[in-house]
């Protein structure tokens, strides 16, 4: 079947559009020019971008087991088989579907060393199409550690992608394909041959030494994952150990432990955190500098056998992030940064049920901004013939280049309203609140702090009380009354502070932590969940949806925002939306497909959200549809 990469619709292989949407699914959109591009071509043929979908192939030729006269096995290498005899040049096709097209050379079968593993880039000819492990995958029960898929014939090293593919970790590299083809065993996963190798962020001088412990604490939690796969053996290889361009650390490929396999850093078996140390060793010694003291007496402590546990080593990094936080550590924090370079370590309280890696704390970092881009666009919607929504957004960036630091000053307003009371009352409203916080910020926001939780109230009490006048001067009543919901996001640096009365939400998005709603509901349904009802029964209501908080329609004294700060501690995508884009769930159904690729930096932004405006069309086309995307990129603070 064919995927659409627009809707996620499931088409016959036959089609030439979507089913759908009408997405095209013979073309591909060029990133760069947004010219259409063939899906076998690698290249743009307008702009010479690379627009094809490349996938990094492990390939294995087994050598066959024959028995003698005698019984004994012996190991011979099936050169003479025609059957086994590919066109391996570039250009060819590495399967008989004829599907991946080899963009490196690979030898003769007759001059490939038996068990020898081979790795070379291939291009997808064909990639909307679903492979078998990816529908393997999409109904995997959830809670399965070593799925049976042998009985389907793919290589036992694509067992440990698939098995790992549940735990929805940044540092595995996600499998794409896997099929034995006579005695040819081949698994694709996704190409990280570009990123960046670990060993040269550990040797450059301006790493900040909590960065080094952030990837020490990273590989603890990938060698507590790897071990009921037994691939520990991957994090023990340096060229492996990669980082993305959010500075996450993740592998290249998976490597199995196997009795034959000779241990690059430890000639131990079985394996023991042990092995974790050395590699640390062998990083700070190519480095040629340790960047942290305490961390070699843990390394001594390691080999000494004094520490033999994950959770001891943890244990003990966080003893030495605590040390390097103190104010009285030659300057590396002070009290005009306590805020933001405060270390702690958290739990994920949503991951009860995956204690076995997710009792690992996550080290936070003391973080500063290196990029911000935003973006916002309204839309009538299908149904409606005016539109009652309204935005606005106000940024000022300021570029820092100090010696052996570069980074960004930013501070931001942006604000989302949802008018109601008809035809020029809820358009009314929603204009008029947004020009009175603007201009209140604009004459009273100053200094380089966040405004406190007063003057955001007062601000939002100021708009409430503009617009309620206006509904008293035309003696309007009732369902008369012009209002609007509010969602305002305030940015200084890497502190937020969000206000909001109504339905209209913020969400935010991180790699680590999925889609989170940061508001909640102003609605009848919400009001009686707060009173200790089910969701059940508090929305079997026939008003569960009304709202009980906007501005304008009633007096400042039945006004009361929610406010909220917090803190940017990782790349993150925050999302303001009016309902037409949140209502039936549509967020949470689609997060992964339309938000998540939006955080990485090659993606368009404002491309992203008009898909996100189309399918907000095409499932609540209902309701006017507003929404303002924020993509924050961070950066641990370097300090001297």
């Amino acid at each position: 079947m064919l995927i659409c990469p627009h809707c996620q619709f499931e088409n016959p292989n036959d089609n030439k559009f979507c089913q759908s949407c009408g997405t095209s699914l013979t073309y591909k959109t060029c990133p760069e020019c947004g010219a259409e591009v063939l899906l076998n071509n690698q290249y743009c043929h307008k702009c010479g971008a690379e627009c094809g979908t490349i996938w990094w192939a492990m390939i294995t030729q087994e050598v066959p087991v024959v028995v003698s006269e005698f019984g004994e096995e012996k190991l011979t290498p099936d050169i003479g088989n025609t059957n086994t005899r590919l066109q391996l040049a570039v250009g060819s096709f590495l399967d008989r579907g004829q599907r991946y097209q080899l963009l490196e050379p690979l030898p003769e079968p007759e001059v490939m060393a038996g068990g020898t593993e081979y790795k070379v880039k291939v291009l997808d000819c064909q990639p909307f199409h679903i492979s078998p492990i990816e529908a393997m995958l999409e109904h995997q029960p959830q809670g399965l550690i070593v799925p049976s898929v042998s009985v389907i014939g793919i290589p036992s090293l694509a067992q440990a992608y698939v098995a790992l593919q549940q735990e929805m970790s940044p540092g595995i590299p996600i499998i794409h394909d896997a099929w034995q083809q006579d005695n040819m065993q081949v698994v694709l996963i996704e190409d990280r041959s570009h990123w960046q190798l670990l060993l040269e962020a550990w040797q450059d001088p301006a790493t900040h030494p909590l960065q080094i412990l952030h990837w020490c604490y990273q590989m603890i939690q990938l060698w507590e994952i790897l071990k009921p796969v037994n691939c520990r053996q991957s994090l023990l290889k340096l060229s492996n150990l990669r980082l993305d361009e959010d500075q996450t650390l993740g592998l290249q490929r998976l490597d199995l432990e196997t009795p034959t396999k000779n241990l690059p850093t430890d000639g131990e078996r079985p394996l023991t955190i042990k092995s974790l140390g050395r590699v640390w060793r062998n990083l700070c010694l190519q480095s040629q500098h340790t960047h942290i003291a305490s961390l070699v007496e843990i390394l001594d402590d390691l080999e000494a056998g004094k520490i033999a546990t994950g959770e001891e080593l943890r244990s003990h990094l966080e003893e030495i992030s605590t040390e390097l936080q103190s104010p009285s550590n030659s300057g590396l924090a002070s009290t005009e940064t306590k805020y933001t370079s405060a270390l702690t370590l958290l739990q994920d309280d949503n991951c009860q049920d995956e204690e076995r890696n997710e009792d690992a704390p996550t080290i936070i970092l003391p973080m500063q901004l290196r990029s911000v881009e935003d973006v916002g666009r309204t839309d009538v919607g299908r149904q409606r013939d005016h539109n009652e929504d309204y935005f606005a957004i106000e940024t000022k960036q300021q570029k820092l280049d100090v010696p052996g630091n570069c980074h960004l000053q930013a501070r931001g307003l942006y604000i989302l309203c949802d008018g109601m009371g008809g035809h020029a009352g809820g358009e009314v409203a929603s204009e008029l609140a947004v020009t009175t916080l603007r201009k209140y910020f604009q004459e009273k926001w100053v200094g380089e702090e966040l405004p406190t939780s007063e003057m955001i109230e007062a601000a939002v009490l100021l708009a409430n009380q503009t617009i309620y006048n206006l509904n008293q001067q035309g003696l309007r009543s009732g369902v008369g009354r012009m209002g609007t919901t509010l969602v305002m996001l305030l940015m200084q640096n890497t502190k937020l502070a969000v206000a909001h009365l109504g339905d209209s939400r913020l969400y935010r998005l991180t790699r680590k932590g999925g889609l989170e709603q940061m508001t909640v509901d102003h609605e009848v349904g919400q009001r009686e969940i707060a009173k200790g009802l089910s969701p059940s029964v508090a929305y079997a209501r026939p008003d569960a949806y009304q709202l009980t908080q906007a501005l304008g329609p009633r007096d400042a004294d039945f006004v009361h925002p929610d406010i909220n700060f917090f803190e940017i501690h990782e790349d993150c995508l925050l999302l303001l939306v009016s309902d037409g884009l949140s209502d039936n769930d549509l967020l949470e159904t689609n997060w992964q497909t339309h938000l998540t690729p939006l955080l990485s930096s090659s993606t368009n932004l404002e491309s992203g959200l008009s898909d996100l405006v189309d399918l907000a069309n095409e499932y609540n086309g209902h309701d006017n549809i507003t929404a303002l995307l924020i993509r924050v990129k961070v950066s641990p603070i370097q300090t001297s």
